[in-house]
């Protein structure tokens, strides 16, 4: 399979039909063997009894449904696992991504990209409540994990499938899939993007998502840069606090044995002990955290690297 098409539904079924034939029109010319594969993400609406219709009309169309909502996250990861494609496209459900631009990400990865990010560059949402929130937050979320994006929210990505085939996603992660694979150093562009109105329905976004986008920035900002070497981040800190309360029952050690001063009104005596006690769990955590990354590492045989290409070995023989 050449193409794969992967688009999340929940209660989109003043969508659908025009959906499907927009996005049909999309990839049908481009001489592809493809699939869309539609996502039922516990729908409430008549949407899978239409995806049935769709399916059974169309033998491009795949239609997988859950047995309730478990979100987006959760139905773009099933995407990728029932997809079968080289290339996988994701967009949203509600016609506000454009499928007409589908070629143009194709193109990008043609040129030796492993990912092609739709950049909403005149997005149609209010400003207040969308788009100047999502404006703070790709800024937030580029400077935190390095991977500058201008718009990490928009669902309209081109993804080579070695790419996603090994992710795993939780939460509301599906959009840091740029910058976690990043530790696979691949190469990511930018594509602008046509954005529309939504035409029908109710959107399924909106200011509750910050709060839940902010502690998933917090795991992958962890998971890029210590999910090896958790000790690094936990040890450090308990070394710095275990010595600032070394030196803070140092201080008080001394007062008491050399200058006579009572200790019974000291409160900072107790932040001292707290401070040791801190240190000393903060550095056990470290360790816990390194028995685990062996464990997953090496029960599942995994690298903790990854490998573009290797030039210059000849092909084994048959038998050596």
């Amino acid at each position: 399979m050449d193409l794969s098409v992967v688009i999340p539904i929940y209660n989109e079924a003043d969508n659908l039909q025009a959906l499907h034939a927009e996005v049909t029109a999309a990839v049908a010319g481009l001489d592809l063997d493809y699939e869309i594969v539609y996502v039922d993400d516990g729908s409430r609406d008549q949407s899978f009894a239409l995806l049935e219709k769709i399916a059974q009309a169309d033998t491009h169309a795949v239609v997988v449904r859950f047995r309730r909502n478990f979100g987006q996250t959760a139905a773009m990861s099933a995407g990728f696992d029932h997809s079968l494609g080289k290339v996988i496209v994701t967009m949203d459900g509600d016609l506000q991504n454009d499928p007409r631009d589908i070629p143009k990400l194709l193109a990008k990865l043609n040129e030796g990209y492993d990912i092609a990010a739709g950049w909403r560059h005149d997005r149609q949402d209010p400003y207040l409540t969308r788009k100047l929130p999502s404006q703070l937050a790709n800024g937030l979320i580029s400077r935190i994990t390095k991977v500058e994006l201008h718009d990490y929210g928009c669902t309209l990505k081109a993804f080579k499938r070695e790419v996603v085939q090994n992710i795993r996603l939780y939460g509301e992660m599906h959009r840091f899939i740029p910058a976690i694979a990043s530790l696979m150093g691949v190469h990511i562009a930018e594509v602008p993007v046509n954005h529309r109105p939504r035409r029908a329905g109710v959107s399924k976004y909106g200011l509750g998502r910050t709060v839940r986008v902010v502690l998933d920035l917090i795991t992958v900002k962890f998971l890029l840069t210590y999910a090896t070497r958790p000790i690094q981040i936990f040890g450090l800190w308990g070394l710095v606090a275990g010595g600032v309360g070394f030196l803070l029952a140092l201080y008080y050690a001394v007062q008491r044995l050399f200058m006579g001063v009572p200790l019974g009104n000291k409160p900072g005596l107790l932040l001292a002990v707290l401070l040791i006690f801190i240190g000393v769990q903060l550095i056990s955590i470290g360790l816990v955290g390194e028995m685990q990354v062996r464990t997953y590492y090496e029960t599942q045989q995994k690298p903790t690297y990854t490998v573009r290409q290797v030039l210059g070995r000849p092909p084994s023989k048959s038998g050596d």
